[in-house]
């Protein structure tokens, strides 16, 4: 019962959840996602050769694991993981109330839980890309391509104030009481959130107290998935951000200290010539549309790095890895 000890006050006082209360479910999963990714930073950066693949797959592997988490605790608990830890449930608009959610809502929640944010993520990664490309001329106006994704860089920047402003909007509308809901997709997925009444803590104690000597052997399988399942649900939502600090601290430690390296340094590729002040190390001729890669600080020209990394998913000189977020674009005084 550890994941309902942050509700037991509100418990038999207001079926509606307080704005701290959604705001901090929302809050937790948002920062699962960073805190993990990067504890698969410092992997990747420790064995290259071997987990770059996780970090180029990252938004993928992390939506299948938010697939699985997600649709289990929607299945089991009528919530998100995260609805479920604050001592939220989803009751359905309209209907009487059931044992579990219809699949049309089941399937309208994981929809808005897991897919839309994916989206989202791929969307802002699409828009950033694109932006330093069409600024760094690397699409003509004359191309079709070209002008499809200038007018994506031009687009997005609305949809994204929409997005964000209307669930700014619900926020505000359902901290002064103006609404059921606190997000949209809340809305979208046909649901309220409720507080877990009394009832529902004896049914759930019913349900987890069923005799393991009665058990069949599937079902004593059942019930240790299910276990196993909260414990490590439990665990990451608890432990990882604590982790992920702890090592960004030690990161920052050594790295302030003249005489240490940094953890997350990698060895440098002695084995590839310097290049002369400004020739690119890839193509060993004068730079052109200078860019910088910021995790190594060496300067190519954009065309080179671009492929080069698009390719090899590292640094050409450090071999550190590496990814079109980390181009910088470099210009000169006089432009």
């Amino acid at each position: 019962m550890a994941e309902h000890a942050a509700h037991l006050t509100s418990v038999g006082l207001d079926t509606k959840p307080s704005i701290f209360e959604v705001l901090a479910q929302d809050s937790l999963m948002s920062t699962i996602r960073p805190a993990l990714k990067h504890a698969v930073k410092v992997l990747v950066e420790s064995r290259p050769d071997k987990f770059t693949w996780l970090l180029q797959y990252y938004d993928e592997i992390y939506t299948v694991f938010d697939f699985i988490l997600q649709n289990y605790y929607l299945k089991f608990y009528n919530a998100s993981f995260a609805e479920n830890f604050y001592g939220l449930k989803r009751v359905p608009l309209k209907g009487p109330p059931l044992k579990n959610l219809p699949k049309r809502i089941h399937w309208k929640s994981l929809i808005c839980l897991v897919f839309l944010p994916y989206v989202k993520q791929k969307l802002d990664k699409l828009f950033e890309d694109s932006r330093y490309a069409v600024n760094s001329g690397q699409y003509s106006q004359k191309n079709l391509l070209g002008q499809l994704y200038r007018a994506f860089v031009s687009i997005y920047p609305y949809v994204h104030t929409v997005w964000e402003g209307s669930v700014l909007w619900y926020q505000m509308a359902y901290m002064f009481g103006k609404s059921n809901w606190h997000s949209p997709f809340v809305k979208l997925s046909e649901v309220e959130l409720r507080n877990l009444e009394a009832s529902d803590l004896e049914d759930k104690t019913l349900s987890s107290s069923t005799s393991w000597d009665q058990a069949s052997a599937s079902q004593k399988v059942k019930i240790l998935l299910k276990k196993g399942l909260n414990i490590t649900a439990v665990t990451l939502s608890t432990s990882l951000s604590v982790g992920v600090f702890f090592l960004q601290f030690l990161d920052w430690w050594y790295s302030n200290d003249e005489n240490s390296t940094s953890l997350l340094s990698l060895p440098h590729n002695t084995d590839i010539t310097t290049a002369p002040l400004g020739v690119c190390p890839v193509c060993m001729k004068t730079r052109t549309n200078d860019t910088a890669l910021s995790l190594s600080g060496y300067v190519f020209c954009y065309t080179c790095i671009r492929e080069y990394i698009q390719q090899h998913k590292c640094c050409p000189v450090t071999n550190y890895p590496a990814s079109s977020d980390h181009l910088v674009k470099l210009y000169p005084p006089d432009s």
